[in-house]
């Protein structure tokens, strides 16, 4: 995605991680940060955050507008996550930036959408799944709903919705020469995640409460199990031949072997789940996974984020980058012939304000005049991120040396 450059108007979760993704595909992803440096939740992005330059800007200052406007003349995209209006009143919203740039996207990523009766209410990840219609169907049958983390909604609805159609509008505009706005809501992109279960639903095949379904954990072989020292595996036993895998290494194929009830009739899940459930727990998680390793039962331990990042696939694919914390995700997907790279950490809120003021154009008197007006700020210095920039790492399609190269 190299050539592609894209504006970014610092928020949080769903859009900062959309960026983080064009900037791993290649992108030149500029980040405009508060001109004091300070952000919300700021530690928890320093890895989403990675692969930008930042420009600390007071957008309310006239001239910390007039420097976006001029970005905007260079870019391709700019993405923001504000309440519907906020950009428009700051002079920076997708009219004012077509004036200057017709080519533009306007991407706008927000939990309602840009319009309807909760367009200006404030909302998380849990709310939005939940008027989905996505979070009743998560959790066991005896409870209530579980909000799993903020994956389904904000990265999933949320910000994997808003680079598509980024992208889409970036190929529409390369061949019309006129921009568009992407409206990207994380109720609209959750909905649309829900289309299986809607046609799982009209086929009569979903409906029997929470918990009770072949995908929700209802089916005893499509669920999570307890083992003796209190960690779980996880089993995904739905075909035939991978169900009678699983048995088989529970011990009870044979001739001799415990007769189990039939799987496709209903009324014996409860019998066959606790029958699961009983042989599980006699033995610890990794010994089980040393039980079913190589065959095709589709049980998995369940890791911790910790455990993952050194399991020996995610090792032999690079899948995990070790960091002085731990490890952060490596880019993905991967491409054949263009390898992805490992872009530099993030840098500090203005950590390359100076030189992207020069970029737009403002002279060397100019730029000294906004860093002492406020309209902007060079390195407040607030952030988490280094600013340092290491070496590239390439991770390939295979990684035969057992990680990354």
């Amino acid at each position: 995605m190299s050539g592609l450059r894209v504006i970014e108007l610092a928020g949080i979760g769903p859009a900062p991680f959309a960026c983080m993704l064009l900037a791993d595909m290649g992108a030149d992803v500029v980040r405009i940060d508060r001109a004091d440096g300070q952000r919300s939740f700021g530690d928890w992005h320093r890895y989403l955050d990675r692969g930008r330059r930042s420009l600390a800007l007071d957008l309310k200052h006239p001239r910390g507008a007039e420097t976006v406007l001029r970005l905007a003349e260079r870019s391709d995209v700019l993405v923001e996550g504000f309440r519907p209006g906020v950009t428009e009143r700051l002079g920076i919203g997708p009219g004012q930036c077509a004036e200057r740039n017709p080519a533009l996207v306007y991407a706008r990523m927000t939990g309602w959408g840009q319009d309807g009766p909760l367009a200006q209410t404030p909302g998380h990840d849990i709310n939005y799944i939940a008027l989905s219609g996505a979070l009743d169907a998560i959790g066991p049958a005896d409870g209530p709903p579980v909000p799993p983390v903020n994956l389904l909604g904000d990265f999933a609805g949320g910000a994997l919705y808003l680079v598509a159609g980024i992208l889409a509008a970036v190929h529409e505009s390369r061949g019309s020469g006129r921009g568009q706005v992407v409206d990207t809501a994380i109720t609209d992109g959750t909905a649309s995640l829900l289309g299986m279960l809607l046609g799982m639903a009209d086929a009569g095949e979903w409906g029997h409460g929470r918990g009770g379904n072949l995908l929700d954990g209802g089916a005893p072989y499509y669920g999570v199990y307890r083992c003796a020292d209190g960690r779980y595996v996880a089993v995904g036993a739905l075909e035939e031949r991978f169900y009678r895998a699983l048995t088989d290494g529970l011990g009870f194929g044979g001739a001799d072997g415990e007769r189990l009830p039939d799987r496709t009739d209903r009324a014996n899940w409860p019998a066959l789940r606790a029958a699961f459930g009983k042989r599980f727990a006699t033995r610890d998680r990794d010994a089980w996974a040393a039980v079913f390793d190589g065959t095709e039962a589709c049980v998995s331990p369940v890791l911790t984020a910790a455990e993952a990042a050194s399991h020996p696939h995610h090792r032999a694919r690079g899948t995990y980058v070790p960091t002085a914390d731990g490890a952060q995700p490596a880019p993905a997907p991967r491409f054949g012939r263009t390898p992805a790279t490992l872009p530099p950490p993030a840098p500090r809120p203005g950590a390359d304000t100076r030189h992207l003021l020069a970029e737009c154009g403002w002279t060397p008197a100019e730029v000294e005049q906004l860093l002492r007006t406020g309209a902007a700020a060079d390195d407040p210095g607030s952030g988490r991120g280094t600013g340092r920039r290491p070496p590239l790492q390439v991770f390939p399609s295979t990684a035969p040396d057992g990680g990354p190269t």
